[in-house]
C-alpha cells in the first residue's frame, strides 16, 4: 500500500497544473496527438532526453479527450 508522502502531493499539484494548462491552451483534437507522441516518446525512455515519465503524463494528456474518462471521473466526483 502506498504511503502519501509531501513528494507524491507535490507530483499531483504539479501534474493538475499542468493538465489544466493542457486544456485551457491546447485545441481539444491536438490534445490526443500530443498525448500519443508523449507515450511514444516515453517508450525510448532510456534516451538521455526523452524519459519513462512521459508515459503517464501522455496518459493524462490524451485522457482529457477520452469521454469514458470524463464520465467516470464525473461519477466518481472528481473535478479538474
Amino acid at each position: 500500500m502506498p504511503q502519501d508522502t509531501s513528494a507524491h502531493h507535490a507530483f499531483k499539484a504539479r501534474l493538475h497544473r499542468f493538465r489544466a494548462w493542457t486544456r485551457a491552451h491546447v485545441p481539444r483534437g491536438l490534445r490526443l496527438a500530443l498525448g500519443v507522441v508523449l507515450i511514444l516518446g516515453g517508450l525510448v525512455g532510456f534516451l538521455p532526453v526523452l524519459g519513462f515519465w512521459m508515459i503517464p503524463l501522455g496518459v493524462a494528456v490524451a485522457a482529457l479527450d477520452v469521454r469514458l474518462y470524463r464520465r467516470w471521473r464525473r461519477r466518481n466526483g472528481r473535478r479538474d
